[in-house]
């Protein structure tokens, strides 16, 4: 599976997760629809499950007049799963191949401002991570 479906995909387990707190195995079964399991997939819906009490915290204080509440689902957990990816796969994977994926999937999954504003809070999150 290429990375950018584990992605997709991933999204939308956390989605599924987010809305009907279904068990995270359960939702990853629900979206690979039979497919064969991918390992990099398993690791971010697990990754963003295990470690969404130290990812909030770095999206809600780069959100300027939002709350996570108020954030749309779609972006919600499009931010939680780059943020994910900035803090736990820098190494693996460039920072500028994370920001721009999360962009291209917040133009198919979510609304005509949804790009923008994930680019604006990850460019920020980036940064945060950086300084550290």
């Amino acid at each position: 599976m290429k990375r950018r479906t584990a992605r997709e995909k991933a999204l939308q387990a956390l989605f599924q997760i987010d809305v009907s707190n279904t068990e995270p195995a359960s939702a990853i079964e629900h979206v690979l629809e039979g497919e064969s399991g991918d390992d990099y997939l398993t690791k971010l819906v697990l990754g963003v499950v295990e470690h969404r009490n130290e990812i909030d915290p770095l999206i809600i204080v780069n959100l300027e007049k939002w709350t996570m509440d108020r954030l749309a689902t779609v972006d919600r957990n499009l931010l939680r799963l780059a943020v994910y990816e900035l803090k736990y796969f820098r190494n693996e994977t460039p920072e500028n191949v994370i920001l721009d994926e999360a962009i291209e999937i917040a133009k198919i999954y979510g609304d005509e401002q949804s790009s923008r504003f994930i680019n604006g809070v990850l460019s920020k999150v980036k940064q945060q991570l950086i300084s550290e």
